[in-house]
């Protein structure tokens, strides 16, 4: 049997322990969640919801699962259907964030029609399968005590608010901040950074006067929680706010000016028979065999990712210009794609891990290995732009053990002339003769071709 392993992310909830068996997703109960997870059973929008994919399907299990040295510790198992690769909110677009913001109010308001609610709204408890986000902590989902409030509002403006809306109305990108806070965006700085915008929905009331309200009560002696009891919430009150919330996120929208990248099919160097040729190379080696996994390392507008996915189970499309992932995650919408998902991940600085002892969000390279990697139209952004050795960008491929396909564009192509001609240091070492030495000690070329003119040039691969 494959050993049990801990999920280092796991560790904050009391009530619950997510750990692992081999490829199977388990999570232990306290004897409080048990009770919880009976009473959410009972609930109609609970099998709804996970019918429609929005809640990871679920169902309990034997304790003889855990081993014995931790039964005694808890009540119940249950076990969740593997999420096809984890993603955190600081990779992912804006319409993504919105749309996994709008399922935790959804999920909110339902679970309240039937006194339940959400004890808390971190953007760590969503998911995705394919383009559409999934809830996953179900030891979430609580028992509403009459007159209690939504205790998860802070967290909800820190991670899905305050993000949304300091790209909608002042283009700033939210995935930075949240790579570099974990807890999001607190009502003050988010203050600081929207006051201009006061007359803008959601930002007068949940950000300047939510943080007013923190800092008058900072120092305070009294009971806050205490406080809010005794004014009493009812279902309405908390109702009538998430409906507030949902209209003011539906309603955000992302103005910006299209990036480079956004118009690269419009500007990129191929002729119509080099792209054919590009795409006739790529097309012989899916078919070949079908893979589990599939990585797009720079995907752009993900043409080659919505080809991969016909010939795999999951594909990782991923671009460090969070535009051209958004434009291609709406386009997977209305496709209503399944197998691709896309995120915003620079591969010359991708997700390492965060939170307690670097464990708690894992590093992107440590969610699962890819049986094939697509890098095309990519080296020469990574050896010149980023300036990263051709040897250390290929070994680190290698580590991996996987298949490649590589596309390397030799300097006599126009995108490479335009990188090299503000440059001041010397990349005299980018030439096709080193990159190909470089490649082959750490792979094995399986097919060679030079497409149209010969300025860029295709491999098949296998690693060592």
């Amino acid at each position: 049997m494959p050993p049990v392993t801990l999920e280092p992310g796991s560790f904050r909830d009391k009530s619950s322990r997510v750990f692992y068996e081999g490829e199977k997703v388990y999570r232990a109960l306290s004897r409080q969640a048990l009770a919880h997870w009976n009473l959410l059973q009972k609930t109609s929008f609970y099998p709804a919801f996970s019918r429609q994919g929005k809640i990871v399907p679920t169902h309990q299990v034997s304790l003889e699962v855990l081993p014995e040295s931790m039964r005694d510790s808890w009540e119940a198992v249950l076990q969740h259907e593997p999420i096809p690769f984890l993603s955190y909110p600081y990779e992912w677009s804006f319409g993504m964030l919105q749309d996994a913001a709008l399922l935790q109010l959804e999920l909110l308001m339902s679970a309240l029609q039937e006194d339940m609610i959400l004890k808390d709204a971190s953007s760590f408890n969503i998911q995705w399968n394919g383009i559409r986000p999934v809830f996953i902590d179900l030891p979430s989902f609580i028992a509403w005590t009459p007159g209690h409030p939504w205790s998860g509002y802070r967290q909800f403006c820190e991670l899905f608010l305050i993000p949304l809306l300091l790209q909608a109305y002042r283009d700033i990108p939210f995935q930075p901040w949240l790579r570099g806070s974990l807890d999001g965006i607190s009502p003050e700085v988010g203050s600081r950074l929207l006051g201009r915008d006061f007359y803008k929905a959601g930002v007068l009331m949940d950000v300047l006067l939510h943080a007013r309200f923190e800092r008058r009560y900072a120092r305070t002696t009294r009971h806050i929680k205490k406080d809010l009891l005794k004014a009493g919430f009812n279902k309405n009150m908390i109702r009538a706010n998430l409906e507030r919330l949902s209209k003011i996120i539906s309603r955000l929208t992302w103005n910006t000016a299209r990036s480079h990248w956004t118009d690269y099919p419009n500007t990129h160097s191929y002729s119509s028979g080099e792209e054919a040729a590009k795409r006739q190379f790529i097309e012989r080696v899916l078919q070949e065999k079908r893979r589990h996994l599939i990585w797009d390392l720079g995907c752009n507008m993900g043409d080659f990712s919505r080809l991969a996915a016909k010939q795999a189970d999951y594909v990782v499309a991923m671009d460090s210009d969070a535009q051209v992932i958004e434009v291609l995650y709406q386009k997977l919408k209305a496709e209503k794609a399944d197998r691709v998902l896309p995120l915003v991940a620079n591969v010359a600085d991708f997700s390492s891990g965060l939170g307690w002892l670097g464990q708690e969000r894992k590093a992107l390279v440590d969610r699962g290995r890819p049986d094939l990697i697509l890098c095309l139209a990519l080296v020469h952004h990574v050896a010149i732009r980023s300036n990263i050795p051709l040897e250390e960008w290929v070994r680190w491929l290698s580590r991996f053990r996987s298949e490649l396909v590589i596309e390397f564009v030799t300097p006599q192509d126009p995108m490479v002339e335009q990188l090299l001609r503000n440059k001041d240091e010397n990349h005299e070492d980018y030439t096709t003769a080193q990159f190909e030495s470089v490649l082959s000690r750490y792979f094995i070329v399986h097919q060679r071709e030079a497409i149209g003119s010969g300025r860029r040039i295709l491999y098949a691969c296998e690693a060592k």
